[in-house]
């Protein structure tokens, strides 16, 4: 027995809306309910032999430093040192959250060259980064065919500004390798399954696709830095370093430093003959910003970094014990949502149309 057209033409139209609806719902970002602005990481891959030189180009990136502290590089690193191909980087941007969505904050733009199209800058440029319908809606372009030469595109990297089980944390698109598993995402960077789940709005592991770019939230070292600083929140990931207050301090996160911030002088030349202020911890002439001395076999005093505001830096003393405890860092319990419900309705609504067909058919 054929299937009426009259019967199938209606349900295959309803079907492709319904997949339509789904994809449109996710064509930009990673999910972001606050309407704020930060500073997020994204993997990219090389697709070729480059330069670091090339890679600030690329994307944006104003400050050399930015990109080697990412990416823990010394910062002696110079700006044509080869890149191999294949390599990852980790690519800092700044990002901007509305309607419910986070975007690169209006860069990087990439100029149109001759030859170019969408899906070749879209999938070969930046590495499947972003699609190029992404590329096209983000640029109101009609055509995707009709580009010109010299034309400024803005290529959407997804990010995310949310806290998560409300801390502060940096939102890292992870670039997913074959064999890899949401259960080892959330073991390496000390979250749980059913967040990376709720973030990444998936319905369960088995949904994890080798070289599709994945939300973890990057736990940040805790710091003393003043809510009225100039660099307030200052969020610095495991194994990458900063500068800040106006490049005369420099600090780093460690977790085998107990997840506190190190901060030191910069001890960089700065520019235009600009010098740094005092860094002295006050009432402790013998310890400056970074510097720690041990008042007992388990307590350690630090001059912590405290913020900037202007030219001057602030800085605080303060207290570790060094004694051996337990290890209360990483996240208990499985108490996030696990973002389910959405991905189960729509999942409902496919099925009883479905079955609608079936009783329709027979």
């Amino acid at each position: 027995m054929g299937f009426p057209n009259r019967v199938f033409f209606p349900i295959l139209f309803l079907l492709c809306s319904i997949f339509s609806i789904q994809s449109s719902a996710q064509t930009l970002g990673f999910r972001c309910t606050a309407n704020a602005t930060c500073n997020s990481l994204i993997d990219y891959k090389l697709p070729n032999t480059t330069t670091v030189s090339s890679i600030l180009k690329l994307f944006d990136i104003k400050n050399l430093r930015s990109l080697l502290a990412a990416n823990n590089l010394p910062i002696t690193t110079p700006q044509n040192y080869p890149l191999s191909a294949s390599q990852i980087l980790k690519i800092p941007f700044p990002c901007s959250c509305f309607n419910g969505s986070g975007i690169s904050n209006r860069r990087p733009n990439y100029t149109v060259v001759p030859a170019d199209g969408l899906y070749h800058i879209a999938a070969e440029v930046f590495s499947g980064l972003v699609t190029f319908p992404q590329i096209q809606v983000i640029n109101n372009i009609p055509d995707q065919n009709n580009i010109s030469i010299g034309q400024k595109l803005w290529i959407p990297l997804p990010c995310s500004c949310d806290e998560v089980n409300g801390e502060k944390v940096v939102h890292y698109g992870h670039l997913v390798a074959a064999g890899d598993s949401v259960s080892g995402y959330a073991e390496q960077f000390n979250t749980t399954e059913s967040e990376l789940l709720s973030l990444n709005r998936m319905i369960n592991s088995a949904d994890l696709k080798a070289d599709s770019i994945f939300d973890v939230p990057l736990k940040v070292c805790t710091s003393m830095v003043q809510n009225n600083s100039m660099d307030y929140p200052l969020l610095v990931p495991n194994g990458t370093y900063t500068f800040t207050a106006n490049n005369c301090v420099r600090c780093q996160c460690n977790a085998a430093n107990n997840w506190i911030l190190e901060c030191e002088p910069a001890g960089i030349n700065l520019t235009r003959g600009q010098t740094c202020p005092s860094m002295q911890c006050s009432g402790t002439p013998n310890l400056a910003l970074g510097n720690t001395t041990s008042n007992s076999s388990c307590a350690l005093t630090r001059c912590a970094y405290a913020g900037y505001r202007n030219r001057a830096v602030f800085t605080t003393l303060t207290q570790e014990s060094t004694c051996p405890e337990g290890n209360n860092n990483s996240p208990s319990g499985n108490n996030s949502p696990s973002g389910n419900g959405s991905s189960g309705l729509r999942s409902s609504f496919i099925l009883g149309v479905l079955l609608i067909a079936f009783h329709l058919f027979w």
